[in-house]
């Protein structure tokens, strides 16, 4: 059985290990085989270890300076060359007219004479050749640069050089172009120009072209410096943007620049790319701490209920523990007993509806949206006022704003439940005889939106003590002693329902100066979905 090798293209061949050190891959580059004759290691390439650190705005100028300067040698060189072989073409000229005089002569066969042998300019040679060589030459050679060797030519050899120049070198190298003629058998005439003027030309030519190069290079690098720098300052941008970036701060963006331009186009990438990052980050941010915040507001929930909770059935266990042991036995007392855990009771359910009431809302139920008279649920508020506390100054003013009627669209049991809660509110944190005035209006800034406000004249509240009135639970009374009642949760019950209804409620309050809850509702309602959003 035989087998046939077939050829293998070298660029694409395997690692193959050589006898004597490493294997060697298909385009050059050093393979050192590793444990069991896998592949190990590839060494890079000299020059990209040499161009690995560099930046790349030298690197760039380099290349370029490298390409010009090839252009200009290869130019050079061209143009060298042609010159060359110009001058070379008319001494070639020069040769052969001369040496077509000579053979049209009829005085050629004893032109080789003293008196017949003539120069025709400074930089020429002539001769005559006999059998054995040379025996009569004329030169002045007056540059020095030596004659011509034609020690090897004769007469009999003549025929053998044809009519064609050809180069002959003197004893110092200096080239001559020359022409053999023969004129018989015993005679030949040879006929020499010097190219040391022709060469000096080209010398000239060349350094001329090598000073012009340098300087051409010169200006390039320097111009081709500028330009790389000013092309690459938009990614020195990036990069100080990146850094910028790296170290936490998010706003940075990378100039804008033409977008016909890649560093353009690049840069408005970058910013999209940027903003979405920033985006989702602030976004993860927020969602975060509206967590953290949300779980916070949780656990205090949490607590103040256990504790509001707490209070009623401890009162409620120890008098229902009182009647037990029979420790009350007067009719009078067990019915006052009865009444005190009928109160108690009571106050509890309050505070479980309150609850619920926030619950709901938190689940975004929705609302039963009708048209509602806000001036009569503020009518109806201040009679009920008026029946608890007969003797309290208590007035309901339509503001000579209203234009209409004040109709929004809302939930008539809810927003009587706002408007309730803040007139008892009102009752029950100012001293008794303190006058209190629910005002409707319009926003002076927007007529489609109306306004109620509840004002009193009490002793008003502190900042610290304005800016978390509607959280839930919060009393400015600290002690928990209930002097003035309420469990805290009437107010962001407000705050809740009057959001429900895409409205908001301000307070305007300084210490002695009273309080003022105004409630803003838009007479278009709440949102379309009519959804209770969420409280923050």
């Amino acid at each position: 059985m035989t087998t046939t090798d077939l050829p293998v293209d070298p660029a694409t061949a395997p690692p193959q290990p050589t006898p004597d050190g490493p294997a060697t891959g298909g385009t050059g580059a050093t393979v050192h085989a590793g444990p069991g004759g896998r592949p190990g290691r590839r060494w890079p390439h000299p020059l990209a270890e040499v161009t690995a650190g560099m930046p790349l705005r030298v690197r760039l100028v380099a290349l370029l300076i490298a390409v010009v300067a090839a252009a200009l040698a290869a130019t050079g060189f061209g143009a060298t060359s042609l010159l060359k072989d110009y001058l070379q073409t008319q001494r070639d000229g020069q040769l052969s007219g001369y040496a077509a005089t000579l053979a049209g002569d009829p005085r050629l066969g004893s032109i080789c004479t003293t008196d017949n042998l003539r120069l025709t300019s400074r930089d020429t040679y002539l001769a005559c050749l006999g059998p054995d060589g040379a025996f009569q030459e004329l030169s002045d050679d007056r540059a020095g640069n030596g004659l011509p060797d034609v020690s090897s030519m004769t007469a009999a050899n003549a025929a053998g050089y044809g009519q064609d120049p050809f180069t002959v070198y003197s004893g110092n190298r200096t080239a001559w172009r020359v022409v053999v003629l023969p004129v018989n058998s015993q005679v030949a005439i040879v006929y020499a120009i010097d190219l040391a003027n022709d060469r000096a030309v080209v010398s000239r030519l060349v350094a001329l072209e090598l000073v012009v190069g340098m300087l051409v290079l010169v200006v390039i690098g320097a111009a081709g410096q500028r330009l790389v720098r000013n092309s690459l300052r938009p990614l020195e941008e990036v990069e100080v943007t990146a850094r910028a970036i790296a170290g936490g701060d998010l706003s940075r963006r990378v100039p804008a620049g033409d977008d016909r331009t890649e560093v353009g186009r690049l840069s408005t990438a970058l910013n999209g790319m940027l903003g979405r990052i920033e985006g989702s980050f602030r976004a993860q941010q927020v969602s975060e701490e509206q967590a953290v915040a949300s779980e916070a507001r949780m656990r205090r929930f949490v607590a103040d209920a256990s504790h509001e909770l707490r209070t009623p059935l401890t009162s409620i266990r120890g008098f229902a523990e009182l009647h037990r042991q029979g420790a009350v036995r007067d009719p009078g007392e067990v019915e006052r007993l009865m009444q005190r855990i009928e109160s108690e009771a009571t106050r509890m359910g309050l505070l479980v509806e309150d609850l619920l009431q926030l619950a709901r809302l938190d689940q975004q139920r929705p609302l039963d949206v009708v048209p509602v008279d806000l001036a009569e649920l503020a009518g109806d508020a201040v009679h009920d006022a008026r029946a608890v506390q007969p003797d309290r100054p208590l007035d309901l003013v339509l503001d000579p704003s209203l234009t209409e009627v004040p109709v929004v669209l809302g939930d008539e049991a809810r927003l009587r439940q706002v408007i309730g809660n803040l007139v008892t509110n009102a009752l029950t944190h100012t001293p008794a005889g303190t006058p209190v005035t629910v005002r409707l209006s319009e926003d002076a800034g927007d007529p489609d939106t109306v306004c109620l406000a509840v004002s009193d004249a009490g002793p008003g509240m502190a900042a610290a003590d304005a800016e978390r009135v509607f959280e839930r639970f919060y009393r400015a009374d600290t002690s928990r002693t209930r002097a003035a009642g309420g469990s805290g949760l009437g107010l962001s019950i407000v705050a809740s329902l009057v959001a429900a209804h895409g409205g908001r409620v301000d307070l305007t309050t300084a210490p002695g100066q009273g309080a003022t809850f105004t409630v803003r509702l838009p007479r278009s309602g709440p949102a379309p979905a009519g959804a209770v959003p969420e409280e923050e």
